[in-house]
């Protein structure tokens, strides 16, 4: 095995624009069906290896005796016109759904509408509560937290400390299964960006016509009748029309490079090796296996750094009742720190496609780490599990469950602790000096919290580039989804 290293090639002739591309996709979520279905219109035929057996990655829509799992709920909204005009682009108008936004906090008892509104959140609190929360945040203005770099500081500084703890602290920490303070506050900006309780007094006591610049969360979004999965269902299938392939069940082994370049992909199918010729390789697979898979290896420093880069799993106990024991939201997060339970989705409130007549699923999120506790249980255990913390939290009767199923997604969130953004920057550095025709894109892929619109984004923005003439700029994919605005507010 060859462990030279050597930089980019300076070979124009073997790299010219006029060269023929063979691109090899790694996964097919919505960063690479995105990818091969851009490349197809383009003319360029590429080949998907994705390890699973089926499609969509965390956007897909698991199946269990006719019943459809949404992992983590998945909106169709979004500020990129580009990537909304291509969701319309793969399916008909008939295949989306326009489904109310509700969404709320369960604490002690009480429903708190989320996002928060000041308004809401101090008359559940009561009056005594409300006025030591204004007062936290009034002290916050006047002592803010030394260190903002965390999460815990960053949100305190925005809300106060007594919101914080009631309303980010334990559903935050039940999610990332660390404490605030070990979490980095570049989360929190891409996640609750420029809102803050001030803002939001404001705009609930200003009569509207006096505010100048007023901004509203969304109060609906599409949804596709089947779920997620079914976007990428069909985008697979006009990726295959195009002349592409897709291969199922095949993990990526080895990604052979030299001279600054991969040339080619090495996977390990149902049937034995399958080796493809790459001119370029869009990589979604979570970035530790990306680096892990370079051959030959990388060297120790950036091996170690991919290896530090950590991530959160995730499993939701799916329990079919009758629909009157559902609730109106789409779901609820629950920030009861004597349950496990995370979040609960009502999948009959996406769509009434996911579940049969007169029943819903209620789908029980729990935040785990691959082989823990709650991971290594028996589906059983888990739905009993489920009705328990449902019984506790008063939300439902056990003896309403009709039935229960287990889903399970590893890698669902890439973690951002204390070294997660050195660790990246140097896994990039050495692809852009060693493996210059390597294009990291979409969550895992970039190891960066993004929605499946960001995602989607970045790989056609990924091809744009690899289309383009070497005299063409160059999209910064890694500039996508930094902006201030908050992703689900509109003006």
């Amino acid at each position: 095995m060859n462990t030279s290293y050597e930089p980019a090639t300076t070979d124009h002739e073997r790299f010219s624009p006029s060269r023929t591309i063979r691109p090899v996709i790694i996964g097919a979520g919505p960063a690479g069906l995105t990818a091969a279905y851009q490349f197809g219109k383009a003319g360029v035929v590429s080949t998907v290896l994705e390890a699973d057996d089926v499609v969509g990655g965390i956007s897909r829509t698991a199946v269990r005796d006719g019943w459809r799992f949404d992992i983590g709920g998945h909106r169709f909204f979004t500020k990129v016109r580009v990537v909304s005009d291509l969701w319309h682009e793969i399916l008909e108008p008939e295949d989306f759904l326009v489904r109310p936004r509700m969404s709320r906090i369960f604490y002690k008892g009480r429903f708190y509408d989320y996002p928060l509104r000041a308004m809401n959140a101090l008359r559940n609190l009561g009056p005594i509560e409300a006025v030591r929360c204004v007062l936290s945040y009034l002290w916050v203005r006047v002592r803010p937290p030394k260190d903002q770099t965390h999460f815990e500081g960053w949100v305190a500084s925005r809300f106060g400390w007594r919101l914080y703890r009631t309303f980010f602290k334990t559903y935050t920490e039940k999610v990332w299964g660390v404490p605030g303070t070990e979490l980095q506050a570049d989360w929190a900006a891409q996640r609750i960006k420029n809102l803050s309780l001030l803002r939001a007094v404001i705009n609930s006591l200003m009569p509207r016509r006096n505010q100048t610049n007023v901004t509203s969360l969304i109060e609906k979004f599409e949804y596709p009748r089947y779920g997620p999965g079914m976007m990428w269902e069909r985008c697979t299938e006009l990726v295959e029309d195009q002349g592409s392939t897709v291969l199922l069940s095949c993990p990526v082994r080895r990604i052979g490079h030299a001279r600054g370049r991969a040339f080619e992909v090495e996977a390990l199918g149902p049937e034995g090796p399958v080796v493809v010729e790459a001119t370029d390789v869009i990589s979604s697979m979570p970035l530790p296996h990306l680096i892990g898979a370079m051959d030959p290896p990388v060297p120790a420093d950036v091996q170690k750094a991919a290896d530090g880069l950590g991530f959160r799993d995730f499993l939701t106990v799916a329990l079919v009742v009758p629909w009157d024991d559902g609730f109106e939201d789409n779901w609820i997060y629950v920030h009861a720190p004597d349950v496990e339970v995370g979040r609960i989705q009502n999948f009959g409130q996406w769509s009434p496609h996911l579940v049969k007549d007169g029943r819903t699923c209620l789908g029980l999120e729990y935040f785990v780490t691959e082989g823990d506790h709650l991971w290594a249980s028996d589906d059983a255990d888990l739905v009993e599990l489920g009705k328990v913390e449902m019984a506790r939290l008063g939300l439902l009767d056990p003896s309403r469950v009709e039935a229960g199923y287990v889903v399970r997604m590893p890698k669902a969130y890439p973690m951002y602790d204390a070294h997660y953004q050195d660790n990246v920057d140097a896994v990039r550095d050495w692809l852009a000096q060693y493996a210059t025709n390597v294009y990291p894109v979409g969550r895992n892929g970039m190891h960066r919290y993004n929605n499946q619109d960001h995602s989607m984004f970045t790989a056609m923005l990924t091809v744009e580039n690899v289309l383009a003439d070497d005299h063409t700029d160059r999209h910064d994919v890694w500039q996508v989804n930094v902006e201030e605005d908050y992703h689900e507010e509109i003006r």
